[in-house]
């Protein structure tokens, strides 16, 4: 499935970021037992890049789309998580380089831990506890952005 984002912007110091028109992942969570929030992480397959991390589904956005359009369609492409399985409640951009390039992380509830089907991307999908993220190896991107966003998960959480 090839769309007109699929490429490589590079920055003047030749970092290279996913995405002609930026990038989107979703950060879906769920109630896990014993009252723990989980959030769906991807281990990245290998030849990807930075395989062996383990991050968010997500990949380029194409021109047409929202970030929110390209977040939900990527954890369906990636994860098999349909759009009817969650609600989104928050999105925002975690980094954005010199060129411009932004990739935005769209935060999703569901009711529940959904089914996951793993595409070729995809090494291993998990739900993992919240408090457990920052243990494994993560995206340099989303390992960067984590501290953050669970700031913000906190605030949501305190509006509901």
């Amino acid at each position: 499935m090839r769309g007109d984002g699929d490429g490589w912007v590079i920055d003047p110091d030749g970092s290279r970021y996913w995405g002609v028109h930026g990038a989107a992942g979703l950060l879906l969570r769920a109630p896990l037992d014993g009252g723990a929030t989980g959030i769906l992480l991807q281990h990245r397959a290998v030849w990807s890049h930075q395989g062996g991390t383990w991050g968010l589904p997500g990949g380029a956005r194409d021109s047409h789309e929202s970030a929110i359009d390209t977040a939900v369609r990527e954890a369906d492409e990636e994860a098999g998580v349909r759009a009817d399985q969650l609600t989104v409640v928050a999105a925002l951009v975690t980094h954005q380089s010199p060129s411009g390039w932004t990739y935005t992380t769209v935060i999703a509830d569901t009711s529940e831990p959904v089914r996951t089907v793993a595409n070729g991307e995809s090494a291993e999908l998990r739900w993992v506890g919240e408090h457990d993220v920052d243990t494994l190896p993560l995206h340099p991107g989303f390992g960067q952005a984590w501290p953050g966003l669970r700031e913000r998960i906190a605030r949501l959480d305190l509006q509901t």
